[in-house]
């Protein structure tokens, strides 16, 4: 297994256009996140948003996650979450996702809650799991480059603004949701799904982010549900990109699974799926 960067050497790497494919794992499973972490993703990002892990199940799917030698990212509640901000990063992660930004002041206080005085606002403490590798001072005193923090991109007033946003300082990575971005500019509405991820108002919205980004040597970030439009997300500069969570992977490889062996019955005795929702 290959040595691990420091965050300062990660955010490099993405800046200059070195793509890092990951997963965001919403079961609240240190085992799974153990595997995925060893699977060959780049990064791992713990969706404490969605998924239902408290503090102590994040600490050992962090753990988990480390051991696999992965980059771990946690996604918060939002930028007023400074314990789930401070938990995270005190407990181990790489760096932090913070959903549903809408302006500028917003961007300011997540930001300043992921960073140390006087920059920031995080408190210091000792010991925690971060500082356990390098110590206090070796930690903390290179923890304000090393930190990665990311913004969602996910609401009409988000790409509003994205001028004043790109502009904060200290932003790494402003990272588009286009589900919740669609459903916020009202085109879940408008078209029939699929073709709203398609539509020329999502194509200008995404083009402004790309745009104010470029401006500040911001990395782009998307979520993907598999692997489909990657290629084309690549091609427009986007080199942290997640291509769905751990349960879309447990889903889709079990439904390829039943319809090989549908394939199978057909040959002998017949076997037919149960019906779900899902499948």
């Amino acid at each position: 297994m290959s040595t691990p960067v420091s965050g300062a050497e990660f955010k490099a790497q993405l800046r200059a256009g070195s793509p890092k494919m990951g997963l965001f794992v919403n079961s609240h499973s240190p085992t799974v996140a153990e595997q995925l972490a060893h699977s060959g993703y780049d990064w791992l990002l713990v969706d404490t948003q969605h998924g239902p892990m408290g503090y102590e199940k994040l600490s050992a799917m962090l753990c988990a996650i480390s051991s696999g030698g992965a980059k771990s990212m946690v996604r918060v509640a939002g930028y007023a979450d400074r314990a789930g901000i401070q938990q995270a990063l005190d407990l181990g992660a790489d760096g932090i996702l913070v959903p549903y930004i809408n302006d500028a002041e917003e961007a300011r206080q997540a930001v300043s809650c992921a960073l140390y005085p006087t920059v920031g606002t995080r408190s210091v403490y000792f010991p925690q799991r971060c500082t356990n590798k390098a110590g206090l001072l070796g930690y903390v005193g290179n923890s304000n480059k090393n930190v990665i923090i990311a913004l969602q991109v996910e609401t009409a007033d988000c790409i509003k603004n994205m001028t004043e946003i790109a502009a904060v300082p200290g932003v790494d990575m402003l990272f588009l949701g286009q589900n919740d971005l669609c459903m916020s500019m009202g085109l879940f509405e408008t078209y029939e799904f699929p073709l709203m991820y398609t539509s020329k108002e999502l194509g200008a919205a995404t083009d402004k982010l790309i745009a104010e980004a470029k401006k500040h040597d911001i990395i782009l970030g998307v979520f993907l549900f598999g692997t489909a439009r990657v290629g084309e997300f690549l091609e427009k500069g986007f080199t942290f990109i997640s291509v769905g969570n751990d349960l879309h992977h447990v889903l889709t490889q079990a439904t390829a699974y039943v319809k090989d062996m549908e394939e199978i019955a057909k040959q002998g005795k017949q076997w037919v799926r149960r019906a779900t929702s899902l499948m």
